[in-house]
Formats: C-alpha cells, structure tokens, sequence
C-alpha cells in the first residue's frame, strides 16, 4: 500500500510503498478515505513528542470503510463506512489515561496511508450526511474539544464562553459545539479575518490578543462587571497571557486549556485565583464514552466540520508545513 512515512526526525514525510498490515483477533483493516492533520504529527516530525521511533506512518485521525475483519469481530462491520477513535487504551478511570494509553499514529502506524489497522472496538459509524473528508476530521480534535468543554469545564446553559486561539481545530470544535448547545460565545484570535469567520459560525464577538488591552477591551465589548465576565474560558496557547483570562474569568469560572503553543504559563496572581474561587483544569484526548458522545451530538446537531484545504496523499508533506504555518482555519485533511 501507499503511506507518507516519516523515515527520520527533521526531515521530509517520504511516499512509498509499504506492507500492508494484516488483521489479528479482534481487530479490522480500514481502507482510508481521508485522514486529516494535528500538530501531534509535526511535533513527531520534529523530535519534540517523547518515545518517537522511526521509521513512523504519522495520523491520528481517519475515516474509511471496513475491509478486512480478524478472528472474534462481528462481520457485520465489512463495509461499513467508519470514523476512527485514536485514543485507545485509555484505562478504567475517566479522571486520568492509564500507563498503556496510546493515540493512534505513534507508536503504531497511523492514518496517512491507504490502510490501517485498529481494534474493533475503537469504530464508530461514520454520520451518513458527512463526507469521508468532513468525518476525518473529528477524531482528535473534536474529542478533546468535547472533553474540555463538557466533563472538564461542565459547561451549563447560562454559562458564558471564551475560546482563545480561533482558527485551530480543536478550538473550532469547542466553537460549534458551545454554539449548537446554545451557548453565547466570544473568540479570541491574532488574525482579524479569523475573528470574523467565527463570528459568522454563531461567535457573538471577538477581539484580536495582539492589542496589549485586548483583555480590557473584550470586557468592554462584552459589558461585563470588572471581576469578569467568563463562566468557561477554553485555551491552547498558556504563556504569559494566560493571566489576563484570570481577569477576564467571571466568579467561580473554570478555564480549562489543551495545550501551550505560547509556552510557560507565568505571573498568576494567587489571590486572584482564590478570591474569585477559579477552577483551572488541564484536558488532553479522551475516553471511549466521550468519543460515542461526540459524535452522537455531532450526529443530532447536524454539525458541519470546517476543512480549511484538502490534499491528496502524495501532498502530505506540503500539508504538514501548512499545519506548520498555522495559516489555516478549520482542518487540513489529506483525500486518499
């Protein structure tokens, strides 16, 4: 078969002809249809994710149909069309993944490819209103955006959302699904014309993080009382502006982020957090239940995932440098 391999850190995905993998008991071969991209594959590229070996078929998520089934698997999932679950293994407390959770693409061979090989159970039946390019695009990005929102957040009608960083996928999700539940939301972006994409998805406002008051300004915009206004605060990026979501955070908020692309987080006022009773959470992936709970919600709020470029497989590469720009806004998907 056909796969974008990484055959060593630091250099170029390489398209080659590879063995294709054979079903043992319990498991499926999924024949790709579409596979889409997350920054996991271009920290992999870059040596900066823990436990790389190469050579590495990198991508987590992926949808297809069902080609092959092993010893133990119902055989009424041949043919079937399906969406991937990449978070397997992930132990038997909701709170926290066990020692043997892994995500699908590191260490085993991912989604990048003309087919994969997955444990029965990690299927879901693909939404029949989505394409196979739309549906690729939930698995990661969509389960850590439900996780965030709903278990860590708990978010409840009346509660009041930001999301920082609009553009990314993960943060896109944590938009529409906040929306379709009837949420008011607010966006933060440094791109204007990313504020107002979102804002044409149900966003109420938005404001650019570049302006050193944007923290000020947003709570003008948004009329909100000077201890905050922010029930749920949703962050990627940390750093040293996560302190001013402490101001902007209503009482009792909780702001829950998935990631750190601005690094450290830095100059948190203690009493800031303890007077107004904050909850600061950490969220990453998420179990098997909340991955059939996505995708049911996806399923009844007829959600439209946004795809910012499709690719086809040879172009993998050229992908992974787009993800690299975080240029895009919505998902890259390769077309296989």
């Amino acid at each position: 078969m056909k796969a974008a391999v990484i055959k060593n850190l630091h250099e170029p995905l390489v398209i080659e002809e590879v063995e294709k993998p054979q079903a043992a008991t319990g498991e499926v071969i999924v024949q790709l249809k579409a596979a889409s991209l997350n920054h996991r594959d271009v920290w992999i590229q870059k040596g900066l994710y823990p436990k790389i070996t190469t050579p590495i078929i990198p991508g987590s998520d992926g949808a297809g149909i069902v080609s092959e089934v092993g010893e133990g698997v119902d055989p009424d999932w041949l043919g079937k069309e399906v969406i991937i679950n990449p978070s397997q293994n992930w132990g038997d407390n909701p709170a926290f993944y066990g020692d043997e959770h892994k995500i699908l693409g590191l260490p085993d061979n991912g989604t990048f490819a003309e087919f994969v090989k997955v444990e029965a159970r990690y299927l879901v039946q693909k939404p029949a209103y989505l394409s196979f390019e739309q549906a690729a695009t939930l698995p990661l990005g969509a389960l850590t955006a439900w996780r965030a929102l709903h278990t860590r957040a708990k978010w409840q009608p009346g509660d009041k959302v930001l999301v920082t960083g609009a553009g990314g996928g993960v943060a896109l999700f944590v938009i529409q699904f906040a929306i379709a539940a009837g949420a008011e939301v607010w966006v933060t972006s440094g791109n204007d014309q990313k504020i107002q994409q979102a804002i044409q998805l149900g966003a109420k406002g938005g404001i650019n993080y570049k302006n050193p008051t944007w923290f000020r300004d947003l709570l003008v915009k948004t009329r909100g009382p000077k201890l905050g206004y922010f029930n749920v605060i949703i962050d990627s990026a940390g750093g040293a502006g996560f302190s001013k979501l402490i101001d902007i955070a209503a009482p009792g908020a909780r702001i829950c982020f998935y990631g750190g692309g601005t690094g450290n987080i830095t100059d948190i006022v203690p009493a800031k957090v303890f007077f107004k009773q904050l909850n600061i959470l950490g969220t990453t992936m998420g179990t098997e239940s909340e991955f059939q709970e996505m995708i049911k919600f996806v399923e009844e709020k007829h959600i439209m995932p946004i795809i910012d470029t499709v690719f086809p497989l040879a172009e993998a590469e050229k992908a992974l440098r787009l993800m690299d720009s975080g240029q895009q806004f919505g998902k890259i998907v390769l077309k296989i």
